[in-house]
């Protein structure tokens, strides 16, 4: 019987993020960690190896394919109400003890996430597709495990997304380098970005930094995708109102109309001992985030107890525009032309 290890390197072909070096070494530009990898060796996240001077990687097969709300990714200004096709695969360049995918994000790494393997199915990009589509999904979204660290099968099926008059979205940690990121540019609309703190030392314990998320907020921005940033807010790690500011202020440097969503911890995988996030203190993130100037911005994983704060509002006249209960848009008054009925503000975000 094959290994995890074996199985998934007989579903791997060649890559294209990377650029060669001497002595059959290749230096992998799908993440931030742009691993040097030797031949015979892997990069960091386990899935992309060198097998004699070619860099392999993940393709043709998904370990989960479920159509569910685009609130659940979560998005807020991507077509709202719209169902979506979510596909993963296996892997993650991080190593949050937080993650609440750690199944399938940690294989490789951690032998009691194994038994992800029991679920990859291989499958074509178009077979992928067509399913989106039969199932009434208005959009594709890779997700689930570290999309960065997959991103060649995930431009096969966005190619294949595009000619069917679908959208494309990344749910991803947003430790990305520029040339992944121009990469993904003619396919991607929506990318929603994790930002899980501002201090550097602690990315570096999940196995990441600080400044390359904050570059790839900026650039997604800058090359025309549309940016959600997440915070899942953890008592004790970075909740404190200096990080929130802090993260607020980043935001608004480069835009006020980044929908910022703080979203309820819930304990999972190594912090089952934690505390979970209370409502006061998503409150409390919420409003950092509107004083600080951000237009839209959101409280989850708490449905019911956040007050409005699922909810969309005109930034100019306060009206509420599309409502919510947890995933479920109730109404959505936005015209087709993206602007406020009441009095003609134009509401940032992708709406068809």
């Amino acid at each position: 019987m094959k290994t995890v290890q074996e199985k998934l390197d007989s579903l791997a072909e060649a890559g294209f993020l990377f650029s060669a070096e001497e002595g059959g070494v290749v230096r992998c530009q799908a993440c931030a960690h742009r691993c040097r990898i030797q031949p015979g060796k892997r990069g960091i996240c386990l899935m992309r190896f060198n097998r004699g001077g070619q860099l392999f990687v993940p393709w043709g097969y998904v370990a989960a394919a479920n159509v569910d709300p685009i609130e659940k990714k979560p998005f807020a200004h991507f077509l709202p109400g719209s169902d979506v096709l979510t596909f993963g695969m296996l892997g993650c360049n991080f190593h949050c003890d937080f993650c609440q995918n750690w199944v399938s994000s940690q294989t490789l790494r951690d032998p009691a996430s194994d038994s992800s393997l029991a679920y990859v199915q291989q499958v074509s990009a178009r077979d992928l597709v067509a399913y989106a589509i039969r199932s009434g999904a208005k959009a594709v979204a890779s997700s689930y495990n570290e999309p960065l660290i997959t991103s060649e099968w995930a431009i096969e099926i966005f190619k294949a997304a595009k000619e069917a008059g679908l959208r494309c979205a990344y749910v991803s940690n947003g430790f990305a380098t520029p040339e992944v990121l121009h990469a993904l540019q003619p396919y991607l609309d929506g990318y929603k970005i994790d930002l899980k703190c501002m201090t550097d030392a602690a990315y570096r314990e999940l196995g990441g930094s600080l400044q390359a998320v904050l570059d790839s907020i900026r650039l997604a921005r800058e090359l025309g995708m549309w940016v959600e940033v997440v915070t899942l807010v953890i008592p004790g790690f970075n909740d404190s109102n200096e990080d929130l500011w802090e993260m607020a202020r980043y935001l608004i440097s480069v835009s006020s109309d980044i929908p910022w969503h703080v979203t309820a911890f819930h304990p999972m995988y190594k912090r089952m001992d934690a505390s979970a996030t209370d409502s006061e203190t998503l409150q409390r993130a919420a409003e950092i985030g509107q004083e600080a100037g951000l237009r839209y911005v959101y409280a989850g994983n708490l449905p019911g107890r956040v007050g409005s704060l699922d909810d969309t509002h005109c930034p100019k006249c306060q009206t509420a525009l599309i409502r919510r209960t947890g995933y479920l848009v109730r109404s959505n008054r936005i015209t087709a032309a993206g602007t406020c009925p009441e009095c003609g503000q134009t509401i940032a975000g992708v709406w068809a």
